[in-house]
């Protein structure tokens, strides 16, 4: 096969899935169990929001016609309340944030622009009408959708969800996704390793990726560099919603997995991306399941499953917007590599965002590189030199 661009083989993923996946199961969780969750249904505003006008500073509910000018303090009403009376010629009442605005008035004027003596104020200044009010219905009317089905729920999301009485609402099973790490070298975490031998870090690490990204993830036992052995592993693993298989795809004398898969009937969409880490990449699908050979080294195996194999499984949640965000920062030093390839190398992210600084590192098996980093810098394939202060984009850890 032809080698495909990162972009290439990132739409790839996005076309396929995207075409062929099916509507996820779904379930309800309550409002402690929703965020991060997958929305299955949309969910509409059981009343304006706001349900009365209301007041958005402390201060003054006056009509406008009467400014500037000295008025009459009627009384005064907070966040909770009602005024039962109304605001009428030189009059004003005064108001908390929050506040329904009492009939009569039309402005809110802030305390700081005020005097206050006794039971009178006195403003100085003209208001124009509705200034500091937020009037109702403003912000969604009733039996307006708020949220669409297939949007991932965040903190926000479940703010409005309890505003609008929502205490359980209806979102997508968690796509179940295989983890098998491949190689006879690997020995699981807890085992003393010769020297010869390394522990199934990547696993692990994968573990942790897909349940931050919204799946249920199981871990296989490690496939040994046979054929029979993987075949056993991978069978296992085609009977979840997705399939990540780590190492074994590069053109070895033992890397088996793309023969294993071959005799499991799956179609194969690519076999290599011009990226680094990650270039020995497999995406494919056999039956109803799609499948991911990621490359063996960590860095590898982290960063081609943020870039590609997240993708899919969103999708395959039930998500609808996927996005792969890459801000730009500003180079601390010079920086240079050979072109060809779209780079994702171990970077520190200044805490404001604005700075990166790449950071030492000895290669793709390099872990105690990637966690002293809070990012990678993300160099584009056909330009080899960015000086210190160029923008480069940068993806998040």
């Amino acid at each position: 096969m032809v080698p495909l661009t990162f972009a290439e083989a990132r739409a790839r993923v996005l076309a396929e899935v995207r075409g062929t996946r099916k509507t996820p199961a779904t379930e309800e969780a309550g409002l402690d169990r929703a965020a991060g969750r997958v929305l299955a249904e949309a969910v509409a505003a059981d009343r304006d929001s706001p349900a009365v006008a209301r007041s958005v500073r402390d201060g003054y509910a006056v009509r406008a016609a009467d400014l500037p000018g000295e008025l009459r303090i009627i009384g005064e009403v907070r966040a909770g309340e009602r005024f039962t009376g109304t605001v009428g010629a030189g009059q004003a009442v005064e108001i908390m944030t929050g506040a329904p605005i009492p009939a009569g008035a039309d402005a809110v004027v802030m305390v700081e622009h005020t005097r206050r003596v006794g039971e009178r104020v006195h403003i100085n200044r003209a208001a124009e009408p509705n200034q500091f009010i937020n009037p109702k219905g403003c912000e969604a009317a009733a039996h307006e959708v708020v949220l669409e089905a297939g949007k991932r729920l965040d903190y926000s999301d479940v703010a409005m969800l309890a505003a609008f009485g929502r205490s359980r609402v209806k979102v997508y099973a968690r796509p179940r996704v295989a983890i098998i790490a491949t190689g006879d070298e690997i020995v699981e975490v807890d085992e003393a390793p010769k020297e010869f031998q390394i522990r199934n870090s990547n696993a692990r690490s994968l573990e942790a990726q897909v349940a931050r990204a919204g799946g249920e993830p199981q871990v296989l036992p490690v496939a040994r560099d046979t054929v029979e052995h993987t075949r056993e592993i991978v069978a296992r693993g085609l009977e979840a919603d997705l399939l990540l298989l780590s190492g074994g795809v590069s053109a070895g004398k033992y890397d088996v997995v793309e023969e294993v898969l071959a005799g499991l009937g799956a179609e194969f969409f690519f076999d290599r991306v011009l990226i680094q880490p990650g270039q020995p990449l497999v995406f494919g699908r056999a039956g109803q399941t799609f499948f991911f050979g990621l490359p063996g080294n960590p860095s590898s195996t982290m960063v081609t499953f943020e870039v590609f194999a997240r993708a899919a499984l969103e999708l395959l949640a039930g998500q609808e917007e996927i996005v792969l965000p890459m801000p730009l920062a500003r180079l601390t030093r010079e920086f240079r590599h050979r072109a060809g390839l779209t780079r994702f190398l171990p970077a520190r992210l200044s805490a404001d965002g604005s700075e990166v600084t790449p950071v030492g590192w000895h290669g793709s098996g390099d872990v105690p590189a990637l966690t002293r980093a809070n990012a990678y810098l993300v160099a584009d394939a056909g330009r080899p030199e960015y000086a210190s202060g160029e923008l480069i984009r940068v993806l998040m850890k």
